[in-house]
């Protein structure tokens, strides 16, 4: 056992050895113990964007901090198995670094395994990609994965993508940036594990965030398929970054796992549960998939976590 090691299974000792409102109790000491701007900061994030609950302690509002203990308390046995996993220290590391810096604002960890030298998503060493490569991307917004896919692999290096976005707006302009590529088909539809027909949410923070919801009538209607149902062909490559979707939209593609184990890169921050529930999920769908994680978020609060499932 290395020091890696000792300290995620240390953290696992400490979350194990308090009640789930002792520790809640605990992240709110740890919270209020912080600079007064770095709160305020964490503060207007959580509330911006909402995945993961709000967070005004001068209303006494500290639904996130319930909602990250619960997470932690309940599923620490899910994270140790998921630790278990990883197929790499850095990883392990990441993992760490991501449940310290929930429980103990730890920025410093979260700090020291940000990812600064490849893109999201496309790390080569865990990537490697060829010229039959078929790729799905998921939530493609302005087509900003697909530049990046190109900056890392070249304009070679591929057979097929396909681009999936629902807000129409940003559909546009993505129609518009990927226009010069070949070979690349850009579909206005929501991705999740039934077909039928949703509307968008707006939010406010930013139109990347966006989801599908089907209790805004007032939303533009999109159309919502599965992965299954809408490509035909074997797929290599999924990206997934769909602002809490993936797991319904891996639901959806359940066929093309099991038949053709695409590699996958998948956002497992949306909500507190998502980094341990994915990887299950997939292990459920396509047993014998390799894990690893990357995150490039802040280190106030670390997002944009992808787990690599090769």
């Amino acid at each position: 056992m290395n020091i890696a090691d000792r300290e995620f299974y240390a953290l696992v000792r400490e979350v194990k050895s308090m009640s789930e409102e002792e520790l809640a109790d605990r992240m709110r000491a740890g919270l209020l113990a912080l600079p007064q701007e770095t709160v305020r900061g964490l503060s207007d994030f959580f509330c911006r964007f909402g995945y993961w609950g709000s967070l005004r302690p001068e209303r006494g509002d500290f639904t996130e901090i319930a909602l990250s203990a619960a997470s932690l308390s309940r599923h620490i046995d899910d994270y140790a198995r998921l630790y278990e996993r990883l197929a790499d220290v850095r990883s392990k590391r990441t993992l760490f670094s991501v449940l310290s810096c929930r429980m103990r604002y730890d920025f410093a960890a979260a700090a020291a395994t940000r990812e600064t030298l490849f893109p999201d998503y496309f790390d080569p060493d865990i990537l490697p990609c060829t010229a039959g490569e078929v790729m799905v991307d998921l939530g493609a917004y302005v087509g900003d994965t697909v530049a990046s896919y190109l900056s890392v692999y070249g304009v070679d290096c591929y057979s097929k993508i396909y681009c999936y976005e629902i807000t129409p707006a940003v559909f546009a302009e993505l129609e518009r940036n990927l226009a010069p590529f070949p070979r690349i088909e850009t579909r206005r539809k929501g991705v999740l594990d039934r077909p039928g027909r949703m509307t968008v949410a707006s939010c406010p923070a930013s139109a990347s965030a966006n989801t599908l919801s089907r209790e805004d009538p007032a939303g533009e209607s999109v159309e919502v398929t599965t992965l299954d149902l809408d490509i035909a062909e074997p797929v290599t490559l999924i990206k997934a970054d769909i602002e809490g979707a993936e797991y319904a939209a891996l639901l959806g593609a359940a066929r093309h796992l099991r038949e053709e184990r695409p590699r996958l890169a998948l956002s497992v921050y949306h909500g507190h549960d998502d980094l341990w529930r994915i990887p299950l999920l997939v292990d459920a769908l396509a047993p014998g998939y390799t894990f690893r994680l990357r995150h490039r978020g802040s280190p106030l609060f670390p997002t944009e976590i992808t787990l690599f499932a090769t």
